[in-house]
């Protein structure tokens, strides 16, 4: 009896095999952009002001402690700024709160692509880690010069010059190579901040609006 006539397409079999590869390739490179999009980046560097792992740039040593996350795109933050600042800078200074300022990012969508929030957020941590005692004037300047939501925002070269304009000279490579991009992002996600200036007396989440909250507030600064 004469044998039976294979039927099997050794042809398609090899192609689908590759088909299947090629899927199993494209699947992990498409995880691994993810990973690096999500991760969190580098870990600065603490101090004896900054506190890396949770983000605190910590001024004065009162034992209530006022903690205010900023992002320098939002403008509600520059109002608080304005409006506060000296007076908080003024409680650290005399020993009456311990002041923690955390610099986020939850505004980039308002800079046409550019991430603004990310990058000044970044470029505040750089000045944190290299040049503390002068986190404050920078914070300021960024404030001074907060550019138009909706905008581009500042270039990462004139974040990079308003430290150096500060003397933060040891903090501009670190600004040009947006070192610490993600960090305000991560900031944000771990401290569940979705609104800017968010302020915590002693860890508990205050609302402004609200009397008894605002009065807890202004009792330790006024």
């Amino acid at each position: 009896m004469a044998a039976a006539k294979s039927n099997t397409n050794w042809f398609v079999i090899g192609v689908s095999a590759a088909v299947v590869v090629v899927l199993a390739v494209l699947a992990l490179v498409v995880v691994n952009l993810n990973n690096q999009a999500t991760a969190p980046g580098p870990t600065p560097e603490a101090n004896d002001t900054f506190n890396s792992e949770t983000g605190a740039i910590s001024f004065g040593d009162g034992k209530d402690t006022v903690s205010v996350f900023v992002d320098f795109q939002c403008p509600v933050c520059k109002s608080f700024e304005d409006q506060y600042g000296a007076a908080l800078e003024e409680a650290a200074a005399d020993g009456r709160i311990t002041l923690e300022y955390h610099p986020i990012a939850i505004l980039d969508r308002y800079s046409q692509g550019t991430e603004y929030s990310s990058r000044s957020a970044g470029a505040a941590v750089c000045v944190a880690e290299s040049n503390p005692e002068l986190y404050l004037d920078y914070a300021k300047t960024l404030f001074d010069n907060q550019p138009a939501e909706n905008s581009a925002g500042l270039t990462t070269q004139q974040l990079a010059d308003y430290a150096t304009q500060v003397g933060a000279d040891k903090a501009a490579s670190c600004i040009t190579d947006e070192t610490y991009r993600k960090f305000g992002v991560s900031q944000a996600k771990s401290n569940e901040i979705s609104g800017t200036p968010t302020v915590m007396v002693n860890d508990k989440r205050l609302n402004l609006q609200d009397p008894t909250d605002f009065k807890t507030f202004t009792d330790l600064v006024s």
